[in-house]
């Protein structure tokens, strides 16, 4: 397995400057603390996964995207996905030895904190927004780990088990746009196997449920979901930011038919009703904006809210569902209101 490696300058990847180790290179090699025990070859795995990023030339440094360090890994290995980039936002007063800290969870890692290595030229500023609000004492001391997308991105981020449940032709329709079937069960494997395990022995995070929260946006609201319904025992809160129901794109100017509205809200309402987790240890945010795609999101949002109530969800309680007029599809629009589910998904209420 080849290793990863900092060196050069990828494709959107900024190097990272001159700068001290972070502890994120002093791995242990004791057994990861786990929801659920692994299998003998899953631990062995963590153990080699630990020896190679062991090596890893990861750096820390604090720069001009805003407070706090980034830690950063480039071409992060894995035996279910293929290799990326993740970026690991530590507070600038962060302590290794001190209160251990939650942890959130952000898919498309490239726009979460820094806009040179955005594909768009924008971000969505949650190290500044962090940092805001922890001192004004509204949410947990958190890290931040940013898990940067792939070629594969609409494939792995397509939830599996909801897109099972799609009438044949549609189900066709969206192989077709996204160039095969889902891998967002693979990458959930990641995620909870690999990722979270070095995480939790890299940093000093909490690794209990409500402190490990996942959020994203578009196709990253749709992943996010399906990662606490399928993982519910590692995952207490999840944030859905504008998220992309309808999986395909109208023509321009045109409206979905409710022919398509049906397919999919009837496929995520099928799945939601068996693996939704039930209310009381669980927070689920929702939201999107009335422009560009945004404007598409209302009517299957609303049938989703109608399924979360049903199975028993508060509203304003362990529940959020915004809409947002005016806003857009994009970094600017997210990064104007993402105080509201970071206070909410890891707010200084929550145990």
């Amino acid at each position: 397995m080849r290793l990863p490696s900092l060196q050069g300058r990828g494709r959107g990847w900024v190097r990272p400057k001159a700068g001290r180790n972070s502890d994120a290179r002093k791995v242990s090699l004791r057994s990861p603390t786990h929801p659920q025990p692994l299998p003998s070859r899953e631990g062995r795995w963590i153990a080699l996964l630990a020896l190679l990023l062991l090596f890893l030339p990861a750096a820390a440094h604090a720069g001009p995207w805003g407070p706090g360090e980034l830690v950063q890994y480039r071409d992060f290995p894995s035996r279910h996905v293929d290799p990326r980039n993740v970026t690991i936002w530590l507070p600038a007063d962060y302590d290794p030895k001190g209160e251990p800290y939650a942890v959130l969870y952000m898919h498309d890692g490239q726009n979460v904190f820094d806009r040179r290595t955005s594909g768009y030229d924008k971000e969505w500023g949650v190290d500044e927004a962090v940092t805001k609000l922890v001192a004004e004492r509204r949410m947990r001391p958190a890290i931040v780990v940013g898990i940067w997308s792939t070629p594969k991105r609409l494939r792995e981020y397509v939830p599996a088990r909801a897109f099972d449940r799609l009438p044949p032709a549609y189900m066709s329709r969206v192989e077709g746009l996204y160039g095969g079937t889902p891998l967002s069960d693979r990458y959930l494997r990641f995620l909870v196997q690999e990722l979270k395990p070095f995480i939790d022995r890299s940093f000093n995070v909490r690794r209990d449920r409500q402190s490990t929260a996942i959020m994203g946006s578009s196709m990253g609201g749709l992943i996010s979901l399906y990662a606490i319904s399928e993982y519910p025992e590692v995952f207490g809160a999840a944030g859905m930011v504008s998220t992309h129901w309808p999986l395909l794109l109208p023509p321009e100017g045109q409206k979905l038919s409710d022919a398509d509205l049906d397919a999919v809200a009837s496929a995520f309402e099928s799945y939601l009703r068996r693996k939704l987790p039930r209310p009381g240890r669980h927070r689920l945010y929702f939201d999107h904006g009335t422009e560009t795609l945004d404007r598409h999101y209302a009517a299957y949002q609303a049938r989703i809210d109608r399924l979360v109530a049903g199975r028993g969800w508060s509203q304003g309680r362990n529940w959020i569902s915004r809409n947002f007029p005016g806003a857009a599809h994009e970094e600017n629009s997210w990064r104007a209101r993402v105080d509201i589910p970071l206070v909410f998904l890891l707010g200084t209420g929550r145990p």
